[in-house]
């Protein structure tokens, strides 16, 4: 079928996309090494179509589909995309991704190379040619153009023949296979998918199960990404798999994916709007009560499913504040000991099995997890740990927000009920960075647990880099128990840089006696506990609190979302398969930029070769400054002149 064919057969809604298929990930090189093979007549490849009733069956995008039988793209989405938003000047109807990667293609006439658009570089130059341009006004205006330049007269009928070749890519003849057959069921087919996609993404049991919903809703997988979208406004970045676990615990009690094999459209539509109460009163109740009230702070995501069943099973709601600081006793045990770290879905089963009958539900789930730990108490080297990813910050921040700890530039508490959502603390190292790594400290003891404490930034700005035998002495004697308050040991001699180690030592011995006492009073009660457990089902929007180091991130986020790529993890903890922390990298995209196609990459600022040495074993692309990482970043949306990001891919 000839690739104008094709692309009039998606027009007019006889070619489409089946819903299981995730969205356009290719890059400017991919689109420009596609042109370049089809410039030159190189073969790219068959396509892969199903052959099914168009009536029922789940497409993406908005668009109607032709009467009778619909072809659905089953292998070659992403090169039809790029000819589709080449040719045609516009993404198709089905399009999801960056339009960037195919927009602005020109051809220079006498290198006969494929580059995007550079003003630089082709502005007012005859020989580059808008690729778009040509495919729908055809050669001959090129040709007009060319005469007008009498110094290219002698090579104009190369340059014709050029033009023409391009343009006849529009006429290549691509073979197209067609799977057919009633018994070809969306699980067949999706076998089928995965089989002659085994080099790219392969589909999971979520997708599986997300098209068997979306052939009954068509709209599910919009309607989830507006409650992500919800989230992402509040300050807090869920993912689409995550969500669908929620649903499916919600409605089925068991943690895989296949037990949504006989949940009706409607049960669906019901379990998303259950799941995002659930999670938003959830929310809110882990915020009001643990002060862990944005997104870098919010520890064990994957405890949600779990507590999103529990509360949907006492209706919505929990009856006091004794049981609501119980379920907490467990939410935030279960991120200090990774409890699903590992095989996510065999351990969220083993929980979800003691939740019924509900009555004691809580006890059963306290004493599994007591089971498998085998001492719940918190020890100093448990505080050991380092950066904003390490399992043990949350639980600094939750200490600071509940536990009476104050300012130290004015004697303010720095309390969840205080500062609510409409004021930022930012994250202060006790002994400063810039003086423990003059001194050889490596990162991880720079950036150690025990070393951070959480400071108005008015504060954290005021001290600076000032020597801590200085400042906290200021401190101590401007604001009495101020220091206390923050657990900062209160021997001025380890207050020297020469007893840094010591220093951490005992701090770390002060945070887990006030750890353990909070731990204790949600689990047998305080009379200071509050008393409030009517939680809103609804989020307001975000005021997320500055982290320092944070403004260089946020502008890397903000220029991901402009340029159309996904979303980092955010102090990413890179884990053994038996859920031990390996190390704990600034941010990381484990599965690849490019979903699937590309290898992991981790991003490790104030550069440790341990720490670099194991992302490397671990199978990572990693970088040491934010710059390389843009670099390599800019190189897969052409923003720059970066290394080429990706394995090529036709």
């Amino acid at each position: 079928m000839k690739i104008a064919t094709i692309l009039d057969q998606i027009d007019l809604g006889s070619i489409a996309l089946p819903e299981f298929q995730r969205g356009y990930v290719w890059n400017r090189d991919q689109v420009r090494s596609l042109m370049q093979s089809l410039y030159r007549r190189y073969p790219i490849g068959s396509l892969l179509v199903w052959v099914t009733r168009a009536d029922g069956a789940a497409s993406r995008g908005d668009q109607e589909l032709a009467p009778g039988v619909v072809k659905l793209l089953l292998d070659g989405q992403q090169r039809i995309t790029s000819l589709y938003g080449i040719i045609r000047g516009k993404p198709p109807r089905f399009f999801d991704g960056n339009a960037q990667a195919f927009t602005g293609l020109y051809f220079n006439l006498e290198d006969e190379v494929f580059e995007f658009y550079m003003p630089s570089k082709m502005k007012g130059n005859p020989l580059w040619i808008n690729v778009t341009e040509l495919m729908q006004t055809g050669v001959g205006r090129f040709i007009n153009r060319l005469f007008a330049h009498p110094e290219l007269a002698s090579r104009v009928e190369v340059y014709i023949q050029r033009l023409t070749a391009i343009e006849g890519i529009k006429n290549i003849d691509l073979h197209v296979e067609e799977v057919t057959g009633e018994d070809k069921t969306i699980d067949v087919v999706v076998d089928i998918f995965n089989r002659v996609n085994s080099g790219g993404t392969k589909l999971s049991q979520g997708d599986l199960a997300l098209a068997k919903i979306c052939a009954g809703w068509p709209e599910a997988r919009q309607a989830m990404k507006e409650v992500l979208a919800g989230w992402e406004k509040a300050g807090f970045h869920f993912n689409l798999e995550w969500l669908l676990r929620n649903i499916t615990t919600i409605l089925t009690g068991e943690a895989f994916f296949s037990a949504l094999k006989d949940v009706s459209s409607q049960r669906f539509q019901n379990g998303l709007a259950m799941a995002r109460d659930a999670s938003n009163y959830l929310l809110n109740m882990i915020s009001g009560r643990l002060g862990l009230d944005h997104d870098r702070v919010l520890g064990g995501r994957y405890a949600f499913p779990v507590m999103a069943r529990y509360l949907v099973l006492k209706g919505g709601k929990l009856d006091n504040a004794r049981e609501r600081d119980r379920l907490l006793y467990w939410y935030v045990h279960s991120f200090l000991w990774g409890r699903f770290a590992g095989s996510t879905e065999t351990v969220m089963n083993q929980d979800l099995k003691v939740l019924e009958p509900v009555d004691d539900a809580l006890d059963r789930l306290i004493e599994q997890l007591r089971l498998s730990r085998g001492s719940l108490t918190i020890r100093p080297e448990d505080f050991a740990g380092w950066s904003l990813g390490a399992r043990f910050y949350p639980m600094l921040y939750l200490l600071t927000r509940v536990c009476g700890a104050l300012d130290w530039g004015s004697g303010v508490p720095l309390s969840a009920n205080l500062l609510g959502k409409l004021n930022a603390l930012q994250v202060h190292h006790i002994f400063p960075k810039a003086l423990l790594y003059e001194h050889g400290y490596q990162k991880a003891e720079v950036n150690a647990i025990a070393n951070l404490c959480f400071l108005t930034q008015g504060t954290n700005l005021a001290i600076s880099d000032s020597r801590p035998e200085v400042y906290l002495a200021e401190v101590e004697k401007r604001f009495p128990g101020a220091l206390a308050s923050q657990w900062v040991p209160l021997d001025r001699e380890l207050w020297k840089l020469e007893n840094y180690r010591e220093f951490l030592a005992e701090r770390r011995r002060l945070l887990a006696a006030v750890a353990n006492r909070f731990m204790d009073e949600l689990l047998n009660g305080s009379p200071a506990a509050p008393a409030t457990i009517s939680y809103s089902t609804t989020l307001g929007a975000a005021s997320v609190p500055a982290v320092e180091g944070d403004e260089e991130i946020r502008d890397l986020l903000d220029w991901l979302q402009a340029n159309g790529l996904p979303r980092p993890e955010l102090d990413y903890e890179v884990c053994s398969p038996t859920g031990e922390v390996l190390t704990v990298a600034d941010l990381a995209w484990p599965a690849g930029v490019q979903e699937g196609y590309s290898q992991p990459v981790a991003l490790v600022l104030q550069e440790d070769k341990d720490q670099v040495r194991i992302l490397n074993q671990a199978g990572y692309r990693c970088f040491t400054s934010m710059d390389e990482l843009r670099s390599y970043l800019e190189g897969l949306v052409g923003a720059g002149t970066g290394e080429k990001g990706y394995i090529e891919c036709l």
